[in-house]
């Protein structure tokens, strides 16, 4: 039985038909004061239930404790819970005294429910350890490629950083050839971060950044006006995760990105591809 979050749906019903699962009867409400109440109705008793459910909110992860307390008090024998997106992820130490972990407090929030944790493409990995037992991160960007033009010239896939550059390694290998470089990135503060392509030759070249999460794309706007200052031909984005907050579409557009691809671990209208055949092959 697979059994969906609100923030999750359309990957939820893909789920089901990969694993040729029913789809659970969800419902989701709020009680008058504004406390949430997601509940399974009907369920019965069962051997295995799987949530699936993004936390792109505090809501979302109440949400995903509701479920589980559902199904638990349902009498399912085993509860997976797969999280396509785990919010609070990036925050994987305390970067001052006194402040949380944010990624360790809601992974054992979640791991007090659950039998199994999954999870897409981390942020970092690391952050896996926190859960009890610890959770498997499942890799998708392999999927980044699908979605990209059959007639990319000469292309050069990106990645954010040096640390990332298996992301866009993984992308080329998957389209089927192309060179592979990364951005130079500085942090300056926690928030002020500044990114800028590195001395790879793009002009009249297409150019695919690979990234785990796109969020505001201020950085990478910048960036690719450099990659435009430069002679490239055209620039693709894809990212795992496109959360793509606020107007942040909008700056990518207006930098001269050609399109945005992203998978449905977070639904968004740049969601041109689904994980669900990778999750099924872990479940």
């Amino acid at each position: 039985m697979i059994v969906s979050g609100s923030t999750s749906q359309a990957l939820a019903a893909a789920l089901a038909r990969e694993l040729e699962e029913p789809l659970a009867p969800v419902e989701y409400d709020r009680f008058p004061d504004g406390e949430l109440l997601a509940s399974v109705p009907g369920i019965g008793t069962r051997e295995r239930a799987v949530v699936v459910a993004s936390t792109v909110s505090s809501d979302a992860h109440l949400e995903v404790l509701l479920l589980q307390d559902a199904l638990r008090e349902a009498g399912v024998d085993e509860v997976v819970t797969v999280l396509p997106y785990m919010g609070y992820g990036r925050q994987d130490k305390s970067f001052e005294s006194g402040q949380p972990v944010s990624a360790r407090a809601v992974a054992r929030a979640i791991s007090t429910g659950t039998d199994r944790v999954l999870t897409v493409n981390p942020h970092e990995e690391s952050v896996c350890e926190f859960f009890e037992p610890t959770a498997t991160a499942v890799d998708a960007a392999g999927r980044l490629a699908d979605p990209l033009p059959d007639d990319l010239v000469d292309p050069v896939f990106l990645s954010p950083d040096a640390g990332a550059i298996d992301l866009a390694e993984t992308v080329r290998d998957a389209y089927g050839g192309g060179e592979t470089d990364y951005f130079e990135k500085t942090r300056h503060s926690g928030t002020d971060v500044e990114i800028s392509p590195s001395d790879v030759d793009v002009a009249a070249r297409d150019v695919v950044v690979a990234d785990d999460i796109i969020a505001t794309g201020s950085t990478m706007s910048e960036a690719v006006a450099v990659l435009q200052d430069r002679g490239v031909d055209r620039v693709f984005l894809t990212c795992v995760h496109p959360l793509l907050v606020r107007n942040a579409y909008t700056k990518l557009s207006r930098a001269g990105v050609e399109a945005i691809y992203g998978t449905d671990t977070i639904e968004r209208e740049t969601s041109a591809v689904s994980v669900a055949p990778y999750l099924a092959s872990r479940l």
